[in-house]
Formats: structure tokens, C-alpha cells, sequence
């Protein structure tokens, strides 16, 4: 029995990272398509995505059958139980890529407008980072490499902060952008949304790990002061 759950623990490990592979691969794809403005990208996204959809299926199946035959306990148990909610942050992830494509041909189709450096730069760039490295630190129980994750989502949410006030700034000594810069802010919402998920993955890994809560700290210090 213990034999059979070790091969099967493998396979699962070895699944969520195809999973996480294509999830980043979507990602990346769609930020290309955003930046460089192009559209020719989105049909690979959205097979990709549709490859993400049946792969979380796949994946969730697998960890409740092994629930079911093999009664892990101890890490075991809690290894199964964080790949199900991380499976199903990876399938929200790759949703949020169809999403950002989506605004990607709309903006690619209208009148370029600028790109706020630190959005183009900054936050592409973080998000890239978080989305592997959270899968790194699951595969590999690196609780550091988790914690370097939840330490970049706060520099992503300061940069979706900020794209609320140029955006707007933006719209109104320009009334012909209000259209394509509306479509930009909900592309960073969607990106920092994605820095989002990819910090839960990050904090169930430290609580796996180290048995830490790390989801609500920040809140709580935040009512503490």
C-alpha cells in the first residue's frame, strides 16, 4: 500500500507541474499578446486554457481516489488537500489568461495608448516570478521560496493601485482613451489577480510545511495598528 501511494503521490506531483507548465505558459502568452500587441497569440491561449480545464479535472479526480484507496495520513494528507485547492488556483489562473487575452485583441484592434512603465516592467515580470515559483516551492516544501512569493504581492498591488490613479488622470486630459485605458485597468485587475492566487498557493505551501497561518496576517497587523 505504502508503495502504491508513493507512485502515486510521484504522479501527482508530476501532473500539477504539466498543470502548472501550461497555466504559466497561458500567462506569459497572454502578456505578450497585451505588450506586444498580438492578437495572432490568442488562439494558442485559448487551447491552452482548454488543456488547463481538463487537466484540473483530471487532477482533482486523482487526489480523491487516492483519498479513497489509500486513507493517507499526516503529510500525506495534508500534501493531497493543499494540490486540491492549488489545482483549482492553477484552473482560475488560466481563466484569468483567456480573460487578459480577451482584452488584448480589444486594445490591439483600437488606438494605441501608453503603458505606465512600472506596469509593463514591474508587474508582468512579478507575476511571471510568483506563478513559478509558488509551483516550485510546493513540488520542492521550499517554505523560503514561498515566502519570497507572498513578499511580491505586495509590490504587484501597489503597481494596480497606481494604474487606478494614471489611468484615470489619463482618461480625462484625453477623452479618446477612455475606452482602451478602461480595458487596461481591468487587465491589471486580472494580473493582480494572478499575483493573488499565486500568493495562496505560496501561503498554503508555508502552512504545510511549517503548520503557519500566514493567509490573514497582514490584515490582522493592519487592524493591530
Amino acid at each position: 500500500m505504502a508503495l502504491h501511494l508513493q507512485r502515486d503521490l510521484d504522479q501527482l506531483k508530476k501532473d500539477l507541474l504539466q498543470l502548472g507548465y501550461q497555466v504559466e505558459s497561458a500567462i506569459n502568452n497572454a502578456i505578450i499578446a497585451l505588450f506586444e500587441r498580438r492578437p495572432a497569440l490568442a488562439p494558442k491561449i485559448f487551447i491552452e486554457e482548454q488543456f488547463i480545464n481538463q487537466k484540473e479535472v483530471q487532477i482533482e479526480e486523482n487526489c480523491l481516489k487516492m483519498l479513497a484507496l489509500h486513507q493517507p495520513v499526516a503529510a500525506d494528507l495534508r500534501f493531497i488537500v493543499v494540490v486540491l485547492k492549488v489545482n483549482n488556483d492553477l484552473e482560475r489562473m488560466g481563466d484569468l489568461a483567456c480573460n487578459i487575452t480577451q482584452r488584448a485583441l480589444f486594445l490591439a484592434a483600437n488606438k494605441a495608448i501608453p503603458f505606465p512603465p512600472q506596469f509593463s516592467q514591474t508587474m508582468a515580470t512579478r507575476i511571471s516570478i510568483m506563478v513559478r515559483d509558488s509551483l516550485k516551492s510546493l513540488v520542492a516544501l521550499d517554505a523560503s521560496l514561498a515566502r519570497g512569493v507572498i513578499a511580491m504581492d505586495d509590490e504587484v498591488d501597489e503597481v494596480n493601485r497606481q494604474m487606478y490613479v494614471e489611468l484615470p488622470a489619463l482618461m480625462k486630459t484625453d477623452t479618446s482613451t477612455v475606452e482602451a485605458a478602461v480595458s487596461l485597468l481591468s487587465t491589471s485587475r486580472y494580473l493582480e489577480r494572478i499575483a493573488d492566487l499565486a500568493t495562496n498557493i505560496a501561503e498554503e505551501v508555508v502552512f504545510m510545511i511549517e503548520g503557519e497561518v500566514v493567509r490573514h496576517q497582514s490584515i490582522v497587523t493592519e487592524k493591530a495598528h
